[in-house]
């Protein structure tokens, strides 16, 4: 499943093999922007953090038994649950976890940036208030 014609279009320093923590960042800042404009006034305050992967909390709070599991994680509001009301909270965040992503593009054979920017995807549309049938139409417009 290998377009070797994409090759010339992936972070600079990144051979095929797993990404280190810059080009897996570079992956997601490709991905985050290759979201329709009329989505990237709402986006610019959100958070992109990058972890290997998720600690016994997080997992333990969405009952998920292994950390391979998470690949992201929204923590935030949803633009459409907020108020003018709602003021001094802290900005929402997207959590996207390298190890078991790429533990999926390893067993799933899928190119490493589509992945990336798939999770991505999905965790910005729970900042809009997203369906999954919306995140999916989203994907397809980015």
């Amino acid at each position: 499943m290998s377009d070797k014609s994409a090759l010339s279009d992936l972070p600079v320093g990144w051979t095929g093999h797993a990404p280190d923590a810059d080009a897996f960042r570079a992956m997601a800042e490709a991905a985050l922007a290759s979201l329709p404009d009329v989505f990237q006034p709402h986006i610019t305050d959100v958070v992109i953090a990058i972890e290997d992967i998720a600690d016994d909390e997080v997992l333990a709070s969405l009952d998920i038994p292994h950390p391979y599991e998470l690949t992201g994680l929204y923590e935030g509001r949803p633009l459409t649950e907020r108020s003018i009301d709602a003021s001094g909270t802290m900005p929402d965040r997207v959590t996207l976890y390298r190890i078991p992503i790429l533990v999926e593009w390893i067993e799933e054979g899928e190119r490493l940036d589509w992945l990336i920017r798939h999770v991505l995807i999905h965790e910005i549309g729970h900042h809009f208030g997203f369906s999954d049938d919306d995140m999916h139409a989203l994907e397809e417009m980015a």
